[in-house]
């Protein structure tokens, strides 16, 4: 059977699954919407017979399908039975963006078509449990605009990207917004001296050169730095070499505004100086400077 790479994209109603899709056509994917699960190794055989004619295929399943749905944790089975790979993309979000996406479209919520969208919310995530359990890449969409979603798909996904060297994202973010859900490691710098306090300093970003001047003269930043940077680069290569193709370093702080935006600089600056891709996201700057 000839090789191919079969992508099954699933997720939160609500999530960007439709945007996702029409991210993965551009990029030559063979997409089909919302299809039962018993279907999928039709699909793939035919793929393997088409002598490379279609060789990626991204296949929408979600809770659309209803009791169809239930199947798919045996069709997966089957699929790895048989030695056809696979990769799971699972999007997600905050009840709270999912709500608000739902109020916006007027649309029902497909596990509450009678009933509140909060409800069917619950619903949905009691059913997705053990398939997200399964999947190989998780992207929390909460906070992400359409440009930053699109990225990490084409990192994940395109061809051109660098096979043996991974995407890197480091996002700072403030503990009181709520961690980042698809982050792989998480840093809370919350002991670090904190420029919240200094009046000239408070409402200024950890990006401008004062701010992190406080931060780094303090011997702690230092060490701090020093042991983080000496964990990550002891790490992201064991990651290389596990198969994974994007990482995400989140760095916390209370609100997200100094300290942790300025150490995921540090971190991305000294990733970038040993030639990785990496992008940074300040999520919570946009919060903190509209209420200090």
């Amino acid at each position: 059977m000839e090789s191919f790479n079969l992508v099954i994209v699933t997720g939160m109603s609500g999530a960007g699954k439709t945007q996702v899709v029409r991210v993965m056509e551009d990029l030559g994917y063979f997409c089909v919407d919302n299809l039962p699960p018993m279907l999928i190794p039709k699909i793939a055989e035919l793929c393997a017979q088409s002598d490379g004619k279609v060789s990626r295929i991204a296949l929408v399943v979600d809770i659309r399908g209803g009791e169809f749905f239930d199947t798919l944790i045996n069709v997966l089975e089957d699929l790895e039975s048989q030695g056809i790979c696979y990769e799971i993309l699972f999007l997600e979000a905050s009840d709270q963006t999912l709500i608000r996406r739902y109020k916006e479209t007027r649309r029902r919520h497909p596990m509450a078509p009678t009933g509140r969208v909060s409800e069917g919310i619950t619903r949905e995530r009691e059913r997705l449990e053990h398939i997200r359990g399964r999947a190989s890449h998780i992207i929390d969409t909460s906070d992400l605009p359409a440009s930053q979603l699109k990225d990490k798909i084409v990192a994940l996904f395109a061809n051109e990207r660098e096979l043996d060297r991974m995407t890197i994202t480091v996002v700072s973010f403030g503990f009181k917004y709520g961690i980042p859900l698809d982050a792989d490691m998480v840093y809370d710098v919350r002991f670090l001296p904190n420029p919240f306090y200094v009046e000239s300093l408070k409402r200024k970003s950890g990006q401008t050169p004062e701010v992190g001047e406080y931060i780094v003269k303090w011997p702690i930043t230092k060490q701090f730095l020093e042991k983080l940077g000496g964990l990550i680069d002891f790490l992201v290569p064991n990651y290389i070499k596990e198969g994974k193709s994007q990482l995400i370093i989140a760095i916390g702080c209370t609100g997200g505004l100094h300290r942790s935006v300025f150490v995921a600089e540090r971190v991305a600056e000294g990733l970038r100086e040993q030639g990785f891709k990496v992008a940074v996201e300040h999520r919570d700057i946009k919060h903190n400077l509209g209420e200090v």
